[in-house]
Order: structure tokens, then sequence, then C-alpha cells
């Protein structure tokens, strides 16, 4: 038990490191979370800090997911833990919790998308592929971040349905596909109710 407890608390406080505000704030010479929407996900970085600044969000926040997934495995195969995808799962979660709830920014942090994508991409590269492209696809059409991420997290926990090869550690991921998706879903409930609505901010 103390070994998941290890890797919930490390994989949290990754995710709190919120590199939107640390670049907005050092690169703009404000924060993030002060204009736009006021989220700190990498959308609003591009609309009020430019394409350089954003592209380094995004990267850091999908690495933050990547690193994550890397530290469990290695942690549960020094630990010769029995159920290495169980510390994957948990630290998936835990780090995109971080993410949107950071202990070192008020808790006030991004909807999780970019930290979530370098996760899926690491647990099963296929899925991640199949997700992204989808989300980018719908991006390209309608000009709308949200939806892209919103639909991809709903394919996520389907796909995790049907296919059952290529995962870093085998296991079954399907519940934790369903937990991750409706959080991301949860943290984009207002972008939903605007996309219901017809009124979601589009890209440019």
């Amino acid at each position: 038990m103390a070994i998941y407890i290890l890797v919930a608390l490390v994989a949290y406080l990754i995710g709190s490191i919120s590199f939107s505000v640390i670049f907005t704030k050092k690169l703009a010479g404000f924060d993030v979370r002060e204009k736009g929407s006021k989220n700190a996900g990498s959308t609003n970085v591009l609309r009020t800090a430019g394409k350089k600044i954003a592209i380094l969000t995004l990267i850091c926040d999908i690495l933050k997911g990547v690193v994550v997934i890397l530290l469990a495995k290695l942690i549960g195969y020094i630990d010769r833990c029995e159920h290495v995808e169980y510390l994957i799962q948990i630290a998936g979660l835990a780090v995109v919790i971080g993410h949107t709830f950071p202990v070192f920014f008020g808790f006030k942090g991004g909807k999780g998308v970019a930290t979530s994508l370098g996760i899926i991409l690491l647990t099963n590269w296929q899925i991640g592929l199949i997700c992204l492209v989808f989300a980018l696809v719908l991006i390209i059409l309608t000009r709308m971040v949200s939806l892209g991420s919103v639909a991809a997290a709903i394919l996520f926990p389907v796909l995790t349905l049907f296919i059952h090869e290529n995962y870093l550690v085998a296991g079954d991921y399907r519940i934790f596909g369903i937990i991750l998706g409706i959080f991301v879903c949860f943290n984009h409930r207002t972008n939903i109710k605007r996309l219901l609505k017809g009124q979601e901010n589009k890209l440019f």
C-alpha cells in the first residue's frame, strides 16, 4: 500500500508544476490565470502570450504525463510490485489532479488535456495516436480546441474496450480510461455548456 501512496504523492507534486503560470510570468510578465479565459492551459497561453510560449507550455505539460508514467513503471519494477499497471494508473490520475489543482499555485490550474495526452501516448501509443489524430481533425474542422479535447476524452475509454495490445505494461485499463475521461470532461464543463449553446470560443 505504501508504494501506491508514494507514487500518487510524487505524481501529484509533479503535476502541480504549472508551466503555463511559470512561463507567462517569467517570459511575458503576467499570470495567464489573470487574462483571457483565466485558464492555466496551453490554449489560453496561445491567446494571451503567443505561439512560442504556448508551444513550450504544451511540450512541458505533455512531458509531465510521460515522466510520471515512466517513473511509476520504474518504481514498480524496483519494488517488484505485482501490479505495476495499477501504479501507472494511479500515477496517471494523480498527475492530472495535480495539474488541475496544483498545490504550488493556489490549487488553480489547467484542464489536464496535454498531460493526459502524455499519459495516454506512453500507456498505449496506438490508443494515444488515435485520440490525438481524432482530436486534431476536430480542432482543424471546427477551430474549437475544447471540442477536440472532450471528444478525445470520451474516445479514450471506448478504445480501451477494444484494444488490448501495445500497452506499456499489460493490464486492464477500462476503469482508468473511464475515470480519466470523466475527469477531463468535468474540467471542460463550462466549455460543454457553451458548445451546447453554440457559443464556444474558436481558436482563431
